[in-house]
């Protein structure tokens, strides 16, 4: 049996060693949620419905104990944690209202009367990274099991402990044994056989875009049908008819949460030239006041990154004689992944650190002259997942937003997420929608059955 020592990142001290899950136990463990899907997919909606109520108020009862286990798991900070333990919670009651609302048509047609159905897949296979294990497993699970599909769930390998307890919460909840199944494993091992395996018609993949790319690549082998999350390089465009106390206030937080650990991250701010000094100027205590410590203290804004894999990683796009550090803030010293949080000025478009998925508490920041330059600037990236617009202009807000190529925009706000709401990128950021009534459509198969009433 292959294990895998849990670290926490805080402390560098083990959590729990978990046992990692074979080919052959990932083959078993899709068959058998293969035959649960038989039963699970003609259960009554209403039934269906009432169990992932129940699981959500079993995530509910168990939100802190959650929440505490992400804190030594993740370095998440508490606030943070306690808030993605009640987002699965939140998911979970959204789509328990979906069984009895999945609603086909009746078309008009000659001869008779054509009616549709939405069919679920099957088996799903969802790949959560290890940035946000808790909420992006709802997001996937959540309207998968809704739509009448069984799951088959691979967590990070760094981050499985609050999957392995959803599972655990799942079936105290009353859902039907193989219905719902979390495998710690390896991505070369678990991941591949999810996405190799013909009994698995769907892929949910949230990471890089590279590794996206491959599942891509190999699943459209099997005509196997993915929705995939994954890079972000997001703008945040400020405008000097903007509220800059407000813009420069927010803007750590809009890149700095979760350690910069976040495919939303606004790691590129860009700033109208006209204001673009005093903008600086009102982020330096922005950045310097970002309180960074223990995860599990009340106060703290930021934890450690996830490895000391990552923090050298990160590392690497500041310490250097070509890049220039216009402020940092303050970190631990000790034990701990910490970094601390960190402005740059790039001195081209073409700098790494401008370019380039940081996956840090690192942001970068250029001027641009107008509203033309803005909108060029914030589209010159291959990714396109999220971004914001600053501006008291709201015929501006709206030009920019319908300009800016991607797929979730906040004006005067950073907020990107909403369970009731559709979440996903253009361009190499990804392909297809989670969250909001429009995830359904990616765990379900429109049949078309037409009746003929023998009209001449």
């Amino acid at each position: 049996m292959t294990t895998f020592d849990v670290i926490d990142p805080t402390t560098e001290e083990r959590v729990r060693t978990v046992d990692l899950a074979s080919a052959e136990e990932t083959d078993q463990a899709i068959a058998r949620a293969r035959t649960a899907f038989q039963t699970w997919r003609r259960f009554d909606p209403a039934d269906r419905g009432r169990l992932l109520r129940r699981f959500a108020d079993a995530v509910d009862g168990a939100i802190e104990e959650l929440a505490q286990l992400e804190v030594r798991n993740s370095g998440h900070t508490i606030g943070n944690a306690r808030w993605e333990a009640g987002n699965v919670r939140d998911v979970l009651s959204y789509y328990s209202a979906a069984p009895e609302r999945l609603f086909g048509r009746q078309i008009p047609v000659a001869g008779g009367v054509d009616i549709t159905f939405k069919e679920p897949l099957g088996v799903v296979g969802i790949i959560v990274p290890w940035n946000f294990p808790m909420p992006i497993a709802g997001w996937g699970f959540a309207p998968a099991l809704a739509a009448g599909n069984t799951v088959v769930l691979k967590p990070a390998e760094l981050t499985p402990l609050t999957a392995i307890r959803l599972a655990e919460l799942a079936l105290e909840a009353g859902l039907p044994e193989d219905v719902f199944t979390v495998l710690p494993g390896k991505g070369s091992v678990v991941g591949q056989r999810l996405v190799t395996n013909p009994e698995v018609p769907k892929i949910c993949f949230t990471g890089s875009t590279e590794v996206g790319q491959a599942i891509m690549a190999e699943a459209a082998r099997h005509l196997k049908r993915v929705t995939l999350e994954l890079g972000g390089k997001s703008a945040n465009i400020v405008f000097a008819d903007s509220d800059l106390e407000q813009a420069a206030a927010t803007a750590p937080y809009a890149v700095f949460d979760n350690a910069g650990q976040d495919c939303c991250a606004r790691s590129r701010i860009l700033v109208q030239r006209s204001v673009y000094d005093r903008f600086l100027s009102l982020l330096e205590p922005a950045v310097t006041g970002v309180n960074v410590g223990a995860p599990g203290d009340e106060s703290t804004e930021m934890g450690p990154l996830i490895s000391a894999h990552q923090r050298e990683t990160v590392s690497s796009f500041v310490e250097g004689d070509d890049v220039d550090v216009a402020m940092r803030g303050s970190a631990p010293e000790g034990p701990g992944w910490f970094y601390p949080p960190t402005v740059v000025l790039p001195r081209t478009t073409k700098d790494r650190v401008w370019t380039e998925e940081v996956f840090g508490p690192v942001v970068a920041i250029l001027p641009f002259e107008d509203e033309a330059e803005a909108v060029t600037m914030a589209n010159d990236t291959a990714y396109g997942l999220s971004g914001s617009i600053w501006t008291g202009d709201v015929g501006r807000a709206l030009r920019v937003a319908r300009q800016v190529e991607a797929g979730n925009l906040s004006v005067n706000s950073h907020s990107s997420v909403r369970y009731s709401t559709p979440f996903g990128g253009f361009k190499a950021s990804g392909i297809g929608r989670e969250l909001g009534p429009d995830a359904l459509d990616n765990f379900t198969e429109v049949k078309n059955v037409f009746i003929s009433t023998g009209d001449a």
